[in-house]
């Protein structure tokens, strides 16, 4: 077996204080995490003569334990950026998102695509009606009044663009 690099022997010989250093600062769990990482950098190092390998250690550690600690920082500020604009606290106290999941979201604009094939293929009068009244929010007597037709031919031009909506696309 090939003997250890210098840096490597040093780590080594140090681990323990490096873990008690850094377990000040994060934590025993994060230390050994950032240990190991200390560990995978200086392994894939080439052998180099590093003067103060001790010192080279503790500032390698250290490094990675602010680059974490912005890491985390840029991550609470975007996660919470991302929850002031798209999270609600209902009456209850619970955290919900307002935003419509992705799957739901290309579902709904599959379906809106069937209905507007749908609609293209009735009658242009019967077309407008439907989007005045349902896109539009018109009455049936609003509808007519602007169609400057009877309320009575509305209320017939919605009940068969429903029907055939029904029969194209389904509920």
């Amino acid at each position: 077996m090939p003997e250890p690099s210098a840096l490597i022997a040093a780590f080594l010989a140090r681990r323990t204080a490096l873990l008690h250093y850094f377990s000040k600062r994060v934590g025993e769990v994060e230390a050994e995490d950032l240990l190991q990482e200390v560990y995978v950098r200086i392994a894939t190092l080439p052998d180099e003569d590093i003067r103060n390998p001790g010192g080279y250690l503790y500032r390698l550690g250290s490094n990675i334990m602010l680059d974490r600690l912005r890491q985390n920082q840029s991550r609470a500020a975007r996660d919470h950026a991302w929850r002031e604009t798209h999270h609600v606290v209902t009456d209850s106290g619970e955290d919900v998102s307002d935003t419509v999941p992705a799957d739901e979201a290309l579902i709904a604009r599959d379906q809106v695509r069937h209905i507007e094939r749908a609609l293209g293929e009735l009658p242009e009068a019967v077309q407008q009606s439907f989007r005045m009244h349902k896109l539009e929010g018109l009455s049936h007597a609003e509808v007519a009044e602007r169609m400057g037709v009877s309320r009575s031919l509305i209320e017939k031009h919605m009940m068969r663009a429903m029907r055939h909506l029904v029969a194209s696309v389904g509920r």
